[in-house]
């Protein structure tokens, strides 16, 4: 066996092992205190979000995009990965902990067949940021509300990114998406998609023309090489979704 398939496969048993640990750690940490605390800064958001549905209700068993501001800033998303109907309601700055605190304004509002995430970042980046376990851990807990509300849902997560602004924690960065991949692996009805390749060059190096000058959010092209990832397996998982004798995974 090689040493690349022994580690994945231990990693994925550490998470079998270790989950209830990390899921009481986050629960001690009590994440969505704080996030009551933000509610101020995603109140826009969620108004916006209201008068939008209000003015053109969007249809329910859709795909949904939620996530922070990289999601956020991708005003094109709806149009990118058309036909497919995908709806943003994706909020700038929020950490894993709020969307669980928002959970039940965000998903049982669309009922979506297929949940497209990204989020992460910001816990990565806050200036007292919580450990990779702890921020998988929140994940996760948002993976199995979404089963235990919509056992046939499908839910992608996209990788969070190596950005330039944040080097030195690249190390989280990637613990944090090998968490997430492992779980994806092992669990029905969630994949992993990885867009960290589109952003560096043929050396490794981050792809500064992607970035605008925080050296975090990006100009539009990096949207494009977003598309071209993520779609295919948005179009497989939607497929799957959609086909009348398939039962919850």
């Amino acid at each position: 066996m090689k040493t690349s398939s022994l580690r994945f496969i231990l990693l994925a048993l550490v998470l079998t092992l270790a989950a209830p640990a990390w899921s009481w750690a986050a629960e001690k940490k009590a994440p969505t205190d704080d996030a009551a605390k933000r509610w101020s800064q995603y109140e826009p958001d969620f108004k916006t979000f209201a008068e939008t549905d209000l003015a053109k209700p969007p249809a329910k068993g859709g795909i949904l995009f939620v996530g922070s501001s990289i999601f956020r800033k991708w005003t094109s998303v709806t149009e990118d990965m058309a036909p497919l109907p995908a709806l943003n309601r994706a909020f700038g700055g929020s950490r894993t902990g709020d969307q669980l605190a928002r959970f039940e304004d965000l998903v049982p509002v669309y009922a979506p067949k297929v949940i497209v995430y990204y989020c992460g970042s910001n816990d990565l980046k806050a200036k007292e940021a919580d450990a990779p376990e702890l921020i998988f851990a929140r994940f996760r807990e948002f993976s199995e509300r979404v089963r235990a509300r919509f056992p046939a849902t499908r839910l992608i997560f996209v990788s969070s990114t190596r950005s330039p602004d944040r080097v030195p924690r690249w190390e989280h960065v990637d613990h944090y998406n090998a968490l997430v991949r492992a779980y994806c692996a092992a669990t029905p009805g969630r994949t992993f998609v990885d867009v960290n390749p589109a952003l560096v060059d043929a050396n490794g190096h981050p792809r500064l023309d992607l970035y605008v000058a925080d050296k975090l959010h990006f100009h539009p092209p990096a949207y494009v090489a977003f598309t071209a990832i993520i779609k295919p397996v948005l179009e497989r998982v939607w497929a799957e979704a959609n086909v009348p004798s398939a039962k919850a995974p």
